[in-house]
């Protein structure tokens, strides 16, 4: 139980390889999509009845499936309210090198991301537009945190997402492999609306209080503002990043 639970702690995940997955919406996109990844699932006796299909194809996956008391799940759980429902998997470490081998046609890239809600919503708006991968720096917060892993509600699992990564480095490799890369910044000339978004392309946005560094953006091919027609002074990262990935889907899936 203390070593399910010492899983909430950045350094227990980086010195194990393994993360929390809290929840039955979170729990069965592992199942469904990673079942080899999944090490142990506690399931109290009320979920395993609400969710027994979940649990039968956990069980029919060779996962280990351990019945658990409410009070002990609430003091595994770094959640609130987990649901009766907990699962501990291996961390997926998909490459940046095997992104690109993929040929893709559509990526994000975020630089020094710090808000656990943010990053998971990217990577949620991301599977949700057809992005192929979600780069991630090193100096962003771990994709594997529990805050992180529920906001995605499962789309961490549909995707690849690599961590890691250094800034300038990744730009240049993206763009080496024919991948134009977009800046996102608040002043740019060039609005969303006009941007050819036809072709292979990344979009790069920054922190949530500055944006992106000034040398980083002039790493990228263009530099791309979305426009705001009312009052309000911008839009959140989270935000931004979803505007401008449906923007690209809908131009790569011939609806605009």
């Amino acid at each position: 139980m203390r070593a399910v639970a010492a899983l909430a702690r950045r350094s227990v995940r980086a010195g194990s390889g393994r993360f929390l997955v809290e929840g039955p919406q979170g729990v069965r996109e592992l199942v469904r999509y990673a079942a080899p990844s999944v090490v142990d699932l506690y399931v109290t006796a009320a979920a395993a009845q609400r969710y027994a299909a979940l649990v039968e194809s956990a069980s029919a996956a060779g996962v280990f499936v351990h019945s658990v008391s409410d009070e002990v799940l609430a003091a595994m759980a770094d959640a609130e309210t987990p649901q009766g429902m907990l699962a501990v998997a291996q961390q997926p470490e998909p490459t940046l090198a095997d992104v690109l081998a993929a040929s893709p046609r559509l990526l994000v890239f975020l630089q020094e991301v710090r808000d656990p809600g943010n990053l998971g919503t990217v990577i949620r708006a991301a599977d949700a537009s057809g992005a192929d991968a979600v780069l991630v720096t090193d100096s962003s917060v771990d994709v594997f945190s529990p805050k992180v892993v529920r906001s995605t509600a499962g789309s961490l699992f549909h995707l690849p997402v690599v961590t890691g990564l250094d800034a300038e480095a990744t730009l240049a490799e993206v763009a080496s492999h024919g991948i134009r890369t977009l800046a996102t910044e608040g002043e740019a000339a060039l609005t969303l609306p006009h941007v050819d978004l036809a072709g292979r392309h990344c979009w790069v946005l920054g922190t949530e209080a500055q944006g992106l560094p000034d040398h980083l953006a002039a790493a990228c091919a263009e530099r791309v503002s979305i426009p705001i027609y009312g009052k309000a002074e911008s839009l959140n990262l989270a935000m931004a990043a979803t505007i401008c990935l449906y923007a690209s889907a809908a131009a790569q899936h011939g609806t605009q």
